[in-house]
């Protein structure tokens, strides 16, 4: 089906602290792709390099191949990489629908008509329909989670990646988030997911990624890495993660 991105030799260094070392990574259209791996492993710095919210000090990112890296113009990449962050990154002084157009009127230029429809159809798919009044301080931690879900897939991006998109919820709203991906993912989404929900990343994911102080340690099908790991890093942080 071809490759979303490819990533070849990919570096990420802050200041004398090399947090990426030599990452080759690559993700086809469709795919779902869980990276998991101890906390510090370099996990989120990995998806915010695929989306350049960090510039890599070293590499090439492959994107209809081109690397990207030696564009002048990174937005019209960045556009095409939607992204689901841990803290939700809502506008507080927005409705929820205007949270989940406002990116599409300025960046992709879309009419407000056009962009509310596409909100409106995406809310519905994340259960959100209902609240388009709604400003993120009345919504749950869930609630606004889907919305963020939401307004990234408003965006047609070509792939969704998600940092840890669980982590800041409470227990209880862990599963409603968990769900809208797991629909996602059926429906031929190509995704990228950080996540320490190891069960979520066994049942959703094409390949799994295990990463480690910077180093893309292992992959393989959930089958492979959960029943048969090879490396023992990687066997080491499924016993803990499994407890």
């Amino acid at each position: 089906m071809g490759n979303v991105i490819d990533i070849q030799h990919l570096s990420k260094s802050f200041g004398s602290h090399e947090v990426l070392k030599d990452i080759n990574f690559s993700v086809e259209k469709g795919e779902v792709v869980t990276v998991i791996g101890s906390s510090g492993s370099g996990k989120s710095t990995l998806l915010r390099c695929i989306n350049l919210l960090e510039i890599p000090s070293g590499g090439e990112i492959i994107y209809h191949g081109e690397n990207i890296l030696q564009k002048k113009n990174l937005n019209d990449y960045r556009k095409h990489m939607g992204m689901v962050f841990q803290q939700f990154n809502l506008f507080n002084n927005w409705d929820v629908l205007n949270n989940c157009t406002v990116g599409q009127k300025k960046i992709l230029k879309r009419s407000k008509a056009e962009a509310e429809e596409i909100a409106l159809n995406y809310l519905k798919v994340v259960g959100m329909d209902r609240y388009v009044k709604a400003r993120p301080h009345q919504l749950s931690g869930g609630q606004k989670q889907r919305v963020a879900i939401a307004r990234a897939l408003s965006m047609s991006p070509d792939a969704l990646l998600f940092d840890e998109p669980t982590s800041a919820l409470d227990p209880e709203m862990v599963g409603e988030v968990l769900r809208v991906m797991k629909e996602l993912a059926q429906s031929g989404l190509t995704m990228i997911i950080v996540t320490h929900e190891m069960e979520f990343a066994r049942e959703i994911s094409d390949r799994i990624v295990f990463m480690d102080k910077g180093l893309i340690v292992e992959e393989g099908s959930p089958d492979e890495l959960f029943n048969n790991p090879k490396h023992e890093r990687t066997k080491a942080f499924l016993q803990r993660a499994l407890k």
